[in-house]
């Protein structure tokens, strides 16, 4: 069965993970969205792979992996990334595995110096997003703009390829020093000889593409970045990362519609919450809803390495929240789940799980707020869980847990992680 997958919280739940295992039966992985603001962390053999652009499929040798027009593509990350995999020996050339959609928008040098820019000075301010300041948010900013310039775009005339950076950065010419413009302008151009080089044997028609291979009956992963909480128009806006990461986006992002239309749909999610970035989170260890939960919360992040593949921040830590996820399973049309890093957690006594919030007036409520201001009001209320030694269905107490999630979404939990490594998932 051809399958999307997508994070069912904020981001960085193990869909690495996750990708690497199912990739083992599918012959295409999609990345559909997001850009290099998102990593996915894998081991394997005891070795630590991160990729940012590439999707995580790439590290099963019979795979192709296609980056979709909806995702956004730094050319110096991507060309890097290459390079890490080609010095691994994961592929000799880079065009037999990888191909990228001639429609995908590139993020240029002054979408990541525009992106800095604002972040520094929301600083201490509530327009503070915690971007990874990687130019994804600009980048998507002029895609809608229609000023935005196409991994096609390149192999335009130059005059034509010269007009389109020039209007495209005179748009944003007063957010900078004439020197910083100059300066960025030159950055944008010196590289392109390069880029057309590695670029050009990889760039595709997506849907002909996709449609050729679907003829052939061959199998698809579409792969996911960021996370449902974390959606533009379903998230905790605004919060949130650029793009749509629910499954509806599989099919734009990736030009098939009528293949993703029959997909299942896998969400994945941490048996705990983490997230990187500004705004509220309900269940956040913070020390203020139970004893000791500011020594629980390290433990974890220390135990679980819970720091940003991309930016190295420390993660926020919380306890799972049943009613986030519940929304991100409807909100995101997912169909079973996948629990990762249970075992970080094994050897607790208990552990806490929201099943409703309380509103500042005593009511209660079990669906979650459209805004912020609301989910900052809102109040967790907990239910214990017995704590578990084993994180998989071995265990009768982690069994418990899954099962408690399973009732309370509705969906079930297909896929139990356990461990970093790739054998350390069970299919229940």
């Amino acid at each position: 069965m051809n399958t999307i997958l997508l994070g069912a919280q904020w981001g960085d739940e193990g869909k690495g993970k996750v990708v690497d295992h199912l990739s083992a039966k599918a012959d295409l992985v999609i990345r559909f969205q997001g850009g290099n603001n998102a990593g996915h962390s894998l081991w394997v053999g005891g070795k630590k792979t991160v990729l940012h652009l590439i999707p995580s499929g790439i590290l099963h040798p019979h795979t192709t992996c296609l980056i979709g027009e909806g995702v956004v593509l730094d050319p110096n990350v991507f060309i890097q990334e290459i390079s890490q995999l080609q010095s691994a020996k994961v592929f000799t050339k880079a065009s037999d595995r990888i191909k990228v959609a001639e429609r995908t928008h590139l993020i240029l040098p002054f979408h990541r110096a525009l992106d800095v820019a604002r972040e520094t000075g929301a600083k201490g301010t509530k327009a503070h997003i915690g971007t990874t300041g990687r130019g994804i948010g600009p980048a998507y900013e002029t895609k809608a703009l229609r000023k935005g310039v196409r991994a096609i775009d390149l192999f335009l005339g130059e005059s034509i390829f010269l007009e389109k950076i020039e209007t495209l950065m005179n748009e944003y010419s007063g957010k900078f020093t004439a020197d910083e413009f100059t300066e960025l302008k030159k950055q944008t151009l010196k590289d392109l000889d390069y880029w057309k080089k590695i670029l050009e044997p990889m760039l595709v028609d997506s849907t002909s593409f996709l449609m050729k291979n679907h003829a052939e009956n061959k199998r698809f992963l579409f792969e996911g970045a960021q996370g449902v909480m974390l959606d533009l128009d379903h998230g905790t806006y605004p919060y949130v990362t650029s793009s749509s990461t629910t499954s509806p986006a599989a099919g734009i992002g990736a030009a098939y519609p009528k293949l993703t239309r029959s997909c299942r749909v896998l969400g994945i999610a941490k048996a705990y919450i983490t997230r990187v970035g500004t705004g509220p989170v309900p269940t956040e260890m913070l020390g203020n809803h139970v004893e000791g939960e500011l020594e629980v919360a390290e433990n974890i992040r220390k135990l679980g390495h819970e720091f940003g593949a991309t930016t190295g921040r420390p993660r926020r830590i919380g306890w799972q929240d049943l009613v986030a996820l519940k929304y991100a399973v409807d909100v995101a049309g997912i169909d079973e789940m996948a629990i990762m890093k249970g075992d970080i957690l094994a050897g607790m006594e208990d552990f806490k799980v929201c099943v409703e919030y309380r509103k500042p007036n005593g009511e209660k409520w079990n669906q979650f707020p459209s805004t912020v201001e609301d989910l900052a009001d809102a109040k967790p209320i907990y239910e214990s869980v017995k704590g578990w030694k084993v994180a998989n269905s071995s265990d009768p107490d982690y069994r418990n847990y899954l099962e408690k999630i399973e009732k309370y979404l509705g969906v079930s939990v297909k896929y139990v992680g356990y461990g970093p490594e790739r054998e350390q998932m069970e299919v229940r």
